[in-house]
C-alpha cells in the first residue's frame, strides 16, 4: 500500500507541462533552447487513438483554442505497464486566462471504455495504456481529452529537486513515514514533498485532504520552474524530465502554448468531485451521482467553450 502511494507524484505531471513551457518561455539562450527541444523529443509519445468525437475540429494553439490534458501518474515497475492510480484533468482556457484542475479519485467507479464493464477508473490505463485511460476520462466527464502527460512515480523525487525544492502553506499537523509535518509554510525537498502528498489516513477529509496536498505541490512546482534563478538548473531539470515523462505533445505544441498560453497558467483553479464511498462484492468504489456528474461536466465544457 506504502508504495502505491508513490503514485501521487502524478502532481509532478501538472507541474511538468507548465514547468516545459514556461521554461522555453525563458529560455533564450541557444545552449539552454537545444537542451530544452532534445528533452522534449526525448518524452514525446504519439499514440494510436483517433481525434476525439467530442471535438469537431482539431485545437488549433495558434488559434488560442481552449484544450485538455490528462495527466497520469504511474506506478510502473520493471516489464510491468503498472496502474494509473493519480489523474488529474487540466482545462486551459486562454479566453478567460485560467486553467482548472480536476482530480479524479482512483476509486472512481465508472464504465471502462473498450473493455465494456465498470471499474475502477484508475484499471483502464492497466487494461489498456494511455489510448484507454484517456477514452475513459473523457467518456466521464463527456469532454474532449485532447492529450496526456504521464510520469513515472519513481522519477517524483528528481523533479522537485530540480527546481529546487518547493514550499507549500499546511494546514493539518502531521507525522508520516518518520517526517513530522507543522503547520504554516514549509520548504520541501524531494524526499519531504512525495511524503507530504501520500498521507491519507490520518487526514481527517481523507482521499481528499490528500489530493489538495498533492495540487498544492503541482503549484509550488509550476512557481519554482517559472523562476529566472531556475534556468540556472537547467540542465538537472531536463535530465529528470527525460527520464520519466512521456507525452504526445509536440516541440512546435509547446512553443506555440508558451506564446499563446502563459498567462492562463498563471491562474489555477481546483476543482473536485464529490463521492460516496461503498462496497460492491466487498470491493470499495467511489460513486458519483447523476447530478454531481453533471456539475462537473457543466463547469468543463463551460471551460472549453463547449456550451
Amino acid at each position: 500500500m506504502t508504495t502505491k502511494k508513490n503514485n501521487k507524484k502524478w502532481f509532478k505531471i501538472t507541474g511538468i507541462i507548465f514547468l516545459i513551457i514556461f521554461i522555453a518561455g525563458g529560455a533564450y539562450a541557444y545552449t539552454v533552447y537545444k537542451s530544452f527541444k532534445t528533452a522534449v523529443e526525448t518524452i514525446h509519445r504519439p499514440i494510436d487513438r483517433k481525434q476525439s468525437e467530442k471535438r469537431e475540429v482539431p485545437v488549433a494553439f495558434k488559434e488560442k483554442d481552449p484544450f485538455s490534458v490528462l495527466l497520469l501518474g504511474v506506478d510502473q515497475r520493471g516489464s510491468d505497464r503498472g496502474r494509473s492510480d493519480s489523474l488529474i484533468v487540466l482545462t486551459v482556457n486562454p479566453n478567460n486566462n485560467s486553467v482548472k484542475m480536476l482530480s479524479i479519485p482512483r476509486d472512481t467507479r465508472t464504465e471502462i471504455i473498450g473493455k465494456g464493464e465498470d471499474d475502477k477508473i484508475n484499471h483502464a490505463y492497466a487494461f489498456g495504456g494511455v489510448p484507454m485511460a484517456m477514452n475513459t476520462v473523457e467518456n466521464f466527464l463527456d469532454i474532449p481529452v485532447d492529450y496526456y502527460i504521464q510520469i513515472n512515480m519513481e522519477g517524483f523525487k528528481d523533479i522537485v529537486d530540480a527546481v529546487g525544492g518547493i514550499s507549500v502553506n499546511n494546514d493539518l499537523d502531521f507525522s508520516y513515514e518518520g517526517v513530522h509535518f507543522t503547520k504554516g509554510n514549509l520548504k520541501l525537498n524531494g524526499d519531504k514533498a512525495l511524503k507530504y502528498s501520500r498521507m491519507r489516513y490520518e487526514d481527517p477529509r481523507g482521499d481528499f485532504g490528500r489530493q489538495t496536498r498533492q495540487r498544492q505541490i503541482i503549484q509550488a512546482v509550476i512557481h519554482e520552474g517559472t523562476s529566472v534563478s531556475t534556468l540556472t538548473n537547467y540542465s538537472d531539470i531536463f535530465t529528470a524530465l527525460g527520464k520519466n515523462v512521456k507525452t504526445n505533445l509536440t516541440f512546435d505544441q509547446m512553443v506555440d502554448i508558451q506564446k499563446n498560453y502563459k498567462s492562463a497558467g498563471t491562474n489555477i483553479q481546483q476543482m473536485e468531485i464529490e463521492e460516496q464511498g461503498t462496497k460492491i462484492n466487498k470491493i470499495y468504489y467511489g460513486l458519483v451521482s447523476s447530478e454531481e456528474e453533471q456539475r462537473v461536466q457543466n463547469e468543463l465544457k463551460a471551460q472549453l467553450g463547449l456550451h
